[in-house]
Protein backbone atom coordinates (compact mmCIF):
# COMPACT_ATOMS: atom_id res chain seq x y z
CA UNK A 1 0.00 0.00 0.00
CA UNK A 2 1.32 3.54 -0.54
CA UNK A 3 1.03 5.95 2.18
CA UNK A 4 2.50 8.54 0.98
CA UNK A 5 2.65 10.26 -2.62
CA UNK A 6 3.41 13.87 -2.56
CA UNK A 7 4.87 15.43 -5.14
CA UNK A 8 4.93 16.68 -8.89
CA UNK A 9 7.45 18.31 -11.89
CA UNK A 10 6.84 21.59 -10.21
CA UNK A 11 7.06 20.72 -6.69
CA UNK A 12 9.90 21.57 -4.00
CA UNK A 13 9.68 19.51 -0.78
CA UNK A 14 10.78 21.34 2.36
CA UNK A 15 12.77 19.52 4.66
CA UNK A 16 10.21 20.56 7.43
CA UNK A 17 7.10 18.74 4.78
CA UNK A 18 9.82 15.95 4.15
CA UNK A 19 9.66 15.41 8.56
CA UNK A 20 6.17 15.86 8.55
CA UNK A 21 5.23 13.14 5.79
CA UNK A 22 7.61 10.62 7.45
CA UNK A 23 6.93 11.01 10.69
CA UNK A 24 3.05 10.67 9.78
CA UNK A 25 3.88 7.33 8.41
CA UNK A 26 5.93 6.24 11.70
CA UNK A 27 3.56 7.41 13.78
CA UNK A 28 1.50 4.20 12.71
CA UNK A 29 4.66 2.12 13.61
CA UNK A 30 5.50 3.55 17.14
CA UNK A 31 5.04 0.31 19.36
CA UNK A 32 8.35 -1.02 16.99
CA UNK A 33 11.15 -2.33 18.96
CA UNK A 34 14.06 -2.65 16.76
CA UNK A 35 14.25 -0.85 13.55
CA UNK A 36 16.84 -1.22 10.66
CA UNK A 37 17.55 1.70 8.14
CA UNK A 38 18.92 1.14 5.07
CA UNK A 39 19.78 3.95 3.13
CA UNK A 40 22.33 4.35 0.24
CA UNK A 41 26.07 5.27 0.63
CA UNK A 42 27.99 8.38 -0.88
CA UNK A 43 26.95 7.33 -4.42
CA UNK A 44 23.63 8.33 -3.78
CA UNK A 45 24.75 11.78 -1.59
CA UNK A 46 22.36 13.96 -2.94
CA UNK A 47 19.37 11.45 -2.78
CA UNK A 48 17.85 12.88 0.74
CA UNK A 49 18.47 9.61 2.15
CA UNK A 50 20.56 10.76 4.61
CA UNK A 51 18.72 13.63 6.48
CA UNK A 52 15.60 11.19 5.57
CA UNK A 53 17.86 8.98 8.17
CA UNK A 54 18.61 11.51 10.69
CA UNK A 55 14.56 11.93 10.87
CA UNK A 56 14.74 8.48 11.66
CA UNK A 57 16.80 8.38 13.98
CA UNK A 58 15.51 11.60 16.03
CA UNK A 59 12.15 9.73 15.84
CA UNK A 60 13.10 6.40 16.92
CA UNK A 61 16.09 6.95 19.37
CA UNK A 62 17.63 3.89 20.88
CA UNK A 63 15.28 1.72 18.64
CA UNK A 64 16.69 2.25 16.17
CA UNK A 65 18.71 -0.67 15.84
CA UNK A 66 21.21 0.00 13.46
CA UNK A 67 21.89 1.89 9.69
CA UNK A 68 22.89 -0.46 7.16
CA UNK A 69 24.05 1.44 3.90
CA UNK A 70 22.90 -0.27 0.90
CA UNK A 71 26.89 -0.49 -0.48
CA UNK A 72 26.20 -3.82 -2.93
CA UNK A 73 29.85 -4.38 -4.17
CA UNK A 74 31.34 -0.25 -3.41
CA UNK A 75 33.72 0.09 -0.60
CA UNK A 76 32.51 0.52 2.84
CA UNK A 77 31.54 4.49 4.27
CA UNK A 78 34.40 5.59 5.52
CA UNK A 79 33.91 8.11 9.09
CA UNK A 80 34.26 11.29 7.02
CA UNK A 81 31.73 10.04 4.25
CA UNK A 82 29.36 9.15 7.23
CA UNK A 83 29.59 12.41 8.35
CA UNK A 84 29.08 14.36 5.29
CA UNK A 85 26.28 12.41 4.38
CA UNK A 86 24.51 11.22 8.14
CA UNK A 87 25.57 14.33 10.03
CA UNK A 88 24.79 13.67 14.06
CA UNK A 89 23.80 10.25 13.53
CA UNK A 90 25.83 8.28 15.89
CA UNK A 91 28.90 6.48 13.71
CA UNK A 92 27.96 3.34 16.23
CA UNK A 93 24.73 2.69 14.68
CA UNK A 94 26.68 1.83 11.05
CA UNK A 95 26.95 -1.52 10.17
CA UNK A 96 29.06 -2.87 6.99
CA UNK A 97 27.45 -4.79 4.51
CA UNK A 98 29.74 -7.50 3.57
CA UNK A 99 28.34 -8.81 0.15
CA UNK A 100 30.26 -11.89 0.46
CA UNK A 101 29.71 -13.18 3.53
CA UNK A 102 26.66 -11.50 5.84
CA UNK A 103 24.05 -13.27 3.82
CA UNK A 104 20.80 -14.99 3.95
CA UNK A 105 19.13 -16.97 1.07
CA UNK A 106 15.59 -16.52 0.72
CA UNK A 107 14.48 -17.98 -2.14
CA UNK A 108 16.07 -19.49 -5.38
CA UNK A 109 14.51 -18.00 -8.79
CA UNK A 110 14.21 -21.01 -11.67
CA UNK A 111 16.53 -20.67 -14.86
CA UNK A 112 13.62 -20.79 -17.04
CA UNK A 113 11.85 -18.05 -15.34
CA UNK A 114 15.61 -16.37 -15.99
CA UNK A 115 15.94 -17.78 -19.60
CA UNK A 116 12.52 -15.81 -19.99
CA UNK A 117 14.07 -12.65 -19.35
CA UNK A 118 17.15 -12.90 -21.11
CA UNK A 119 14.98 -13.71 -24.18
CA UNK A 120 17.19 -17.35 -24.04
CA UNK A 121 20.30 -15.84 -23.54
CA UNK A 122 21.10 -16.79 -19.95
CA UNK A 123 20.24 -20.15 -18.20
CA UNK A 124 21.01 -19.96 -14.64
CA UNK A 125 18.81 -19.86 -11.56
CA UNK A 126 19.69 -16.67 -8.99
CA UNK A 127 19.86 -16.82 -5.36
CA UNK A 128 17.42 -13.95 -3.55
CA UNK A 129 19.67 -12.92 -0.48
CA UNK A 130 19.90 -10.23 1.34
CA UNK A 131 22.04 -8.93 4.46
CA UNK A 132 21.20 -11.40 7.78
CA UNK A 133 20.05 -8.14 9.38
CA UNK A 134 16.91 -8.27 7.31
CA UNK A 135 16.40 -11.92 7.92
CA UNK A 136 18.00 -12.62 11.08
CA UNK A 137 17.92 -9.37 12.84
CA UNK A 138 14.52 -10.01 14.85
CA UNK A 139 13.61 -6.36 13.20
CA UNK A 140 10.16 -4.90 13.44
CA UNK A 141 10.36 -2.27 10.93
CA UNK A 142 12.96 -2.22 7.95
CA UNK A 143 13.04 1.30 6.16
CA UNK A 144 14.48 0.90 2.43
CA UNK A 145 15.26 4.83 1.81
CA UNK A 146 16.74 5.92 -1.78
CA UNK A 147 15.93 7.64 -5.03
CA UNK A 148 14.31 6.73 -7.99
CA UNK A 149 16.47 7.76 -10.51
CA UNK A 150 17.01 6.49 -14.28
CA UNK A 151 19.46 3.50 -13.81
CA UNK A 152 21.76 1.65 -16.13
CA UNK A 153 21.09 -2.00 -15.04
CA UNK A 154 17.36 -2.45 -13.39
CA UNK A 155 16.09 0.95 -15.66
CA UNK A 156 14.74 2.72 -12.78
CA UNK A 157 16.79 2.30 -9.26
CA UNK A 158 15.87 1.67 -5.87
CA UNK A 159 12.81 0.60 -4.68
CA UNK A 160 13.49 -3.74 -4.01
CA UNK A 161 16.58 -3.34 -5.78
CA UNK A 162 18.02 -1.48 -2.61
CA UNK A 163 17.55 -4.53 -0.64
CA UNK A 164 18.13 -7.36 -3.08
CA UNK A 165 21.15 -5.65 -4.51
CA UNK A 166 22.29 -2.65 -2.35
CA UNK A 167 22.25 -5.72 0.67
CA UNK A 168 22.59 -8.58 -1.17
CA UNK A 169 25.44 -11.46 -2.52
CA UNK A 170 27.96 -11.83 -4.79
CA UNK A 171 25.98 -14.27 -7.33
CA UNK A 172 22.90 -12.08 -6.95
CA UNK A 173 24.69 -8.84 -7.25
CA UNK A 174 26.64 -10.39 -10.44
CA UNK A 175 23.60 -12.16 -12.18
CA UNK A 176 21.43 -9.78 -11.88
CA UNK A 177 24.13 -7.48 -13.31
CA UNK A 178 25.08 -9.44 -16.15
CA UNK A 179 21.11 -9.83 -16.77
CA UNK A 180 20.69 -6.27 -17.64
CA UNK A 181 24.15 -5.88 -19.38
CA UNK A 182 22.96 -8.86 -22.01
CA UNK A 183 19.09 -7.71 -22.17
CA UNK A 184 20.55 -3.94 -23.21
CA UNK A 185 21.55 -0.93 -21.79
CA UNK A 186 19.55 1.51 -24.64
CA UNK A 187 16.25 -0.96 -23.76
CA UNK A 188 16.61 -0.49 -20.12
CA UNK A 189 17.31 3.05 -19.21
CA UNK A 190 14.75 5.72 -17.48
CA UNK A 191 11.78 2.44 -17.66
CA UNK A 192 10.55 0.67 -14.86
CA UNK A 193 9.51 -2.29 -16.28
CA UNK A 194 12.72 -4.00 -17.09
CA UNK A 195 13.94 -8.07 -16.87
CA UNK A 196 16.48 -6.94 -13.80
CA UNK A 197 12.91 -5.49 -12.31
CA UNK A 198 10.46 -8.38 -12.66
CA UNK A 199 13.33 -10.97 -11.13
CA UNK A 200 13.19 -8.78 -7.84
CA UNK A 201 9.81 -8.06 -7.87
CA UNK A 202 9.99 -12.11 -8.56
CA UNK A 203 11.87 -12.32 -5.29
CA UNK A 204 10.06 -9.76 -3.69
CA UNK A 205 6.43 -11.29 -4.05
CA UNK A 206 7.82 -15.13 -3.21
CA UNK A 207 10.44 -14.81 -1.06
CA UNK A 208 10.32 -11.55 1.04
CA UNK A 209 6.66 -11.30 2.05
CA UNK A 210 7.79 -11.71 5.40
CA UNK A 211 9.64 -8.85 6.11
CA UNK A 212 8.82 -5.82 7.23
CA UNK A 213 9.66 -3.56 5.07
CA UNK A 214 8.36 0.02 4.05
CA UNK A 215 10.29 2.01 1.18
CA UNK A 216 10.94 5.20 1.56
CA UNK A 217 11.02 6.91 -1.91
CA UNK A 218 12.66 10.28 -3.04
CA UNK A 219 12.58 11.69 -6.56
CA UNK A 220 15.24 14.90 -7.17
CA UNK A 221 15.72 16.86 -10.00
CA UNK A 222 18.12 19.37 -11.20
CA UNK A 223 17.21 23.01 -12.13
CA UNK A 224 18.35 24.42 -15.20
CA UNK A 225 21.06 26.51 -13.17
CA UNK A 226 22.60 23.48 -11.47
CA UNK A 227 20.93 23.51 -7.99
CA UNK A 228 18.57 20.45 -6.93
CA UNK A 229 14.97 20.02 -5.70
CA UNK A 230 13.41 17.70 -4.12
CA UNK A 231 10.49 16.96 -6.39
CA UNK A 232 8.48 13.86 -4.79
CA UNK A 233 8.63 11.89 -1.65
CA UNK A 234 6.47 7.97 -2.00
CA UNK A 235 6.47 5.79 0.73
CA UNK A 236 4.69 2.33 0.80
CA UNK A 237 5.34 -1.45 0.68
CA UNK A 238 4.51 -2.25 -3.01
CA UNK A 239 4.69 -2.06 -6.53
CA UNK A 240 2.52 0.83 -6.70
CA UNK A 241 4.52 2.64 -4.59
CA UNK A 242 7.67 2.67 -6.89
CA UNK A 243 5.77 2.68 -9.92
CA UNK A 244 4.59 6.52 -8.57
CA UNK A 245 7.84 7.33 -8.11
CA UNK A 246 9.49 6.37 -11.44
CA UNK A 247 6.63 7.81 -13.33
CA UNK A 248 7.54 11.18 -11.78
CA UNK A 249 10.99 10.42 -12.27
CA UNK A 250 10.83 9.89 -15.75
CA UNK A 251 9.28 13.46 -15.82
CA UNK A 252 11.80 15.33 -14.09
CA UNK A 253 15.14 12.65 -14.28
CA UNK A 254 15.04 12.21 -18.31
CA UNK A 255 16.87 15.71 -20.48
CA UNK A 256 15.80 15.22 -23.82
CA UNK A 257 17.97 16.99 -26.23
CA UNK A 258 16.71 18.43 -29.72
CA UNK A 259 19.90 16.61 -31.52
CA UNK A 260 22.61 14.55 -31.39
CA UNK A 261 25.90 15.96 -29.07
CA UNK A 262 28.58 16.35 -30.91
CA UNK A 263 30.94 17.40 -27.31
CA UNK A 264 29.17 16.25 -24.07
CA UNK A 265 31.73 17.61 -21.07
CA UNK A 266 30.42 15.66 -17.73
CA UNK A 267 32.43 16.88 -14.09
CA UNK A 268 32.35 14.12 -11.36
CA UNK A 269 32.53 15.45 -7.85
CA UNK A 270 35.52 14.13 -6.09
CA UNK A 271 33.37 13.06 -2.83
CA UNK A 272 31.16 11.22 -4.89
CA UNK A 273 33.17 9.92 -7.39
CA UNK A 274 36.30 7.98 -6.88
CA UNK A 275 36.55 5.07 -9.58
CA UNK A 276 35.15 4.61 -12.79
CA UNK A 277 32.76 1.79 -11.44
CA UNK A 278 30.93 4.47 -10.30
CA UNK A 279 32.58 7.21 -12.25
CA UNK A 280 31.10 5.97 -16.07
CA UNK A 281 27.66 7.22 -15.36
CA UNK A 282 29.12 9.71 -17.09
CA UNK A 283 29.80 7.34 -20.34
CA UNK A 284 26.22 5.43 -19.77
CA UNK A 285 23.72 8.29 -18.45
CA UNK A 286 24.50 10.48 -21.86
CA UNK A 287 25.45 7.67 -24.67
CA UNK A 288 21.81 7.95 -25.69
CA UNK A 289 22.66 12.01 -26.68
CA UNK A 290 25.64 11.56 -27.59
CA UNK A 291 26.51 11.62 -31.84
CA UNK A 292 28.03 8.51 -33.81
CA UNK A 293 31.48 10.22 -34.13
CA UNK A 294 30.97 12.73 -31.22
CA UNK A 295 33.07 13.13 -28.02
CA UNK A 296 32.59 12.81 -24.44
CA UNK A 297 35.17 14.54 -21.86
CA UNK A 298 35.24 13.09 -18.22
CA UNK A 299 36.91 15.48 -15.83
CA UNK A 300 37.59 13.15 -13.03
CA UNK A 301 39.54 14.72 -9.88
CA UNK A 302 39.15 11.73 -7.49
CA UNK A 303 39.22 8.70 -9.74
CA UNK A 304 41.87 6.85 -8.72
CA UNK A 305 41.03 3.23 -9.27
CA UNK A 306 38.87 1.36 -11.75
CA UNK A 307 37.02 -1.04 -9.71
CA UNK A 308 35.63 -0.54 -5.82
CA UNK A 309 37.03 -3.95 -5.60
CA UNK A 310 40.29 -5.27 -5.78
CA UNK A 311 39.31 -8.70 -8.15
CA UNK A 312 37.10 -6.23 -9.61
CA UNK A 313 39.91 -3.87 -10.64
CA UNK A 314 41.89 -6.43 -11.58
CA UNK A 315 39.99 -7.78 -14.29
CA UNK A 316 38.56 -4.48 -15.79
CA UNK A 317 42.93 -3.98 -15.98
CA UNK A 318 42.86 -7.05 -18.12
CA UNK A 319 40.40 -7.01 -20.20
CA UNK A 320 39.36 -3.36 -20.87
CA UNK A 321 35.88 -1.72 -21.57
CA UNK A 322 34.53 -3.79 -24.72
CA UNK A 323 31.13 -4.15 -25.87
CA UNK A 324 28.18 -6.94 -24.87
CA UNK A 325 29.12 -9.47 -27.67
CA UNK A 326 32.95 -9.92 -27.48
CA UNK A 327 31.65 -9.63 -23.12
CA UNK A 328 29.97 -12.86 -23.62
CA UNK A 329 32.85 -14.33 -25.46
CA UNK A 330 34.85 -13.81 -22.85
CA UNK A 331 32.40 -15.04 -20.52
CA UNK A 332 32.35 -18.27 -22.21
CA UNK A 333 36.39 -18.61 -22.73
CA UNK A 334 37.35 -17.32 -19.19
CA UNK A 335 36.15 -18.70 -15.66
CA UNK A 336 37.86 -16.02 -13.76
CA UNK A 337 35.07 -13.70 -16.06
CA UNK A 338 32.23 -16.31 -15.80
CA UNK A 339 32.62 -16.45 -11.63
CA UNK A 340 32.64 -12.10 -12.18
CA UNK A 341 29.76 -11.79 -13.89
CA UNK A 342 29.23 -8.43 -12.28
CA UNK A 343 32.57 -7.39 -13.29
CA UNK A 344 31.51 -8.35 -16.62
CA UNK A 345 28.67 -6.82 -17.03
CA UNK A 346 30.71 -3.08 -15.80
CA UNK A 347 32.80 -3.84 -18.89
CA UNK A 348 29.82 -3.62 -21.15
CA UNK A 349 28.04 -0.39 -19.10
CA UNK A 350 31.49 1.41 -20.20
CA UNK A 351 31.83 0.25 -23.69
CA UNK A 352 30.79 2.41 -26.33
CA UNK A 353 31.15 0.05 -29.04
CA UNK A 354 33.73 2.93 -31.17
CA UNK A 355 30.44 4.76 -31.79
CA UNK A 356 31.76 7.43 -29.67
CA UNK A 357 34.54 8.61 -28.03
CA UNK A 358 35.54 8.80 -24.32
CA UNK A 359 38.28 10.88 -23.36
CA UNK A 360 38.93 10.21 -19.26
CA UNK A 361 40.72 13.37 -17.17
CA UNK A 362 41.41 11.66 -13.56
CA UNK A 363 42.98 12.40 -10.78
CA UNK A 364 44.68 10.05 -9.72
CA UNK A 365 45.57 7.03 -12.96
CA UNK A 366 47.83 7.48 -15.59
CA UNK A 367 47.44 8.12 -19.09
CA UNK A 368 48.97 4.56 -19.57
CA UNK A 369 46.23 3.15 -17.35
CA UNK A 370 43.29 4.94 -18.68
CA UNK A 371 44.77 3.65 -22.34
CA UNK A 372 44.99 0.36 -21.78
CA UNK A 373 41.12 -0.02 -20.56
CA UNK A 374 39.98 1.38 -24.20
CA UNK A 375 39.43 4.97 -23.19
CA UNK A 376 41.52 8.10 -24.63
CA UNK A 377 43.58 10.61 -21.43
CA UNK A 378 43.87 13.67 -21.48
CA UNK A 379 45.23 15.81 -18.67
CA UNK A 380 43.07 17.07 -16.33
CA UNK A 381 44.07 20.47 -15.52
CA UNK A 382 44.83 21.13 -18.91
CA UNK A 383 41.37 20.46 -19.84
CA UNK A 384 39.73 22.06 -16.86
CA UNK A 385 41.34 25.14 -17.82
CA UNK A 386 39.44 24.47 -21.23
CA UNK A 387 35.72 23.47 -19.83
CA UNK A 388 35.84 24.92 -16.24
CA UNK A 389 33.43 23.04 -14.70
CA UNK A 390 32.99 26.29 -12.17
CA UNK A 391 32.16 28.37 -15.26
CA UNK A 392 30.08 26.00 -17.67
CA UNK A 393 26.18 26.12 -17.34
CA UNK A 394 24.35 23.15 -17.36
CA UNK A 395 23.15 22.05 -20.83
CA UNK A 396 24.19 24.00 -24.19
CA UNK A 397 27.74 26.32 -23.59
CA UNK A 398 29.07 28.38 -26.43
CA UNK A 399 33.01 28.53 -25.70
CA UNK A 400 34.95 32.21 -26.65
CA UNK A 401 36.49 30.05 -29.91
CA UNK A 402 33.06 28.95 -31.16
CA UNK A 403 33.05 25.09 -29.90
CA UNK A 404 29.93 24.03 -28.06
CA UNK A 405 29.99 21.75 -25.57
CA UNK A 406 27.28 20.31 -23.68
CA UNK A 407 27.25 20.33 -20.05
CA UNK A 408 26.37 17.72 -17.29
CA UNK A 409 27.88 18.50 -13.87
CA UNK A 410 26.29 15.35 -12.09
CA UNK A 411 25.68 11.70 -14.17
CA UNK A 412 24.49 10.30 -11.46
CA UNK A 413 20.91 12.76 -11.26
CA UNK A 414 19.92 12.10 -14.50
CA UNK A 415 19.95 10.38 -17.92
CA UNK A 416 20.59 12.58 -21.08
CA UNK A 417 18.94 11.14 -24.44
CA UNK A 418 17.95 12.33 -28.18
CA UNK A 419 14.69 11.52 -28.24
CA UNK A 420 14.45 9.70 -31.93
CA UNK A 421 17.14 7.42 -30.32
CA UNK A 422 15.40 6.70 -27.19
CA UNK A 423 12.19 5.98 -28.78
CA UNK A 424 14.02 3.34 -31.40
CA UNK A 425 15.02 0.92 -28.46
CA UNK A 426 12.31 -1.58 -27.81
CA UNK A 427 11.78 -2.26 -24.52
Amino acid sequence: MTCVAQGGVDERITDEQLRSALYAVLDRHRPARRVLAVPPDMSRLHSRAGTLTRFVWEYFGPRLAAVLPAIGTHYPMSRAEIDTMFPGVPHGLFCEHNWKRDLATLGTVPSDYIRELSEGRLDFSWDAQVNRLLADGDMDLILSIGQVVPHEVIGMANYNKNIFVGTGGRDGINKSHYLGAVYGMERIMGRADTPVRRLLNYASREFARSLPIIYVLTVVAMESDGSLALRGLFIGDDDDCFNRAAELSAQVNLTRVPRPLQKVVVYLDPAEFKSTWIGNKSIYRTRMAIADGGELIVLAPGVREFGEDKENDRLIRKYGYVGVDQVVELVARNRELADSLGAAAHLVHGATEGRFGVTYCPGGLSRQEIESVGFGWADLQRMRRRYNPDTLQHGFNRLPDNEEVFFVSNPALGLWVEEDRFAAQPA
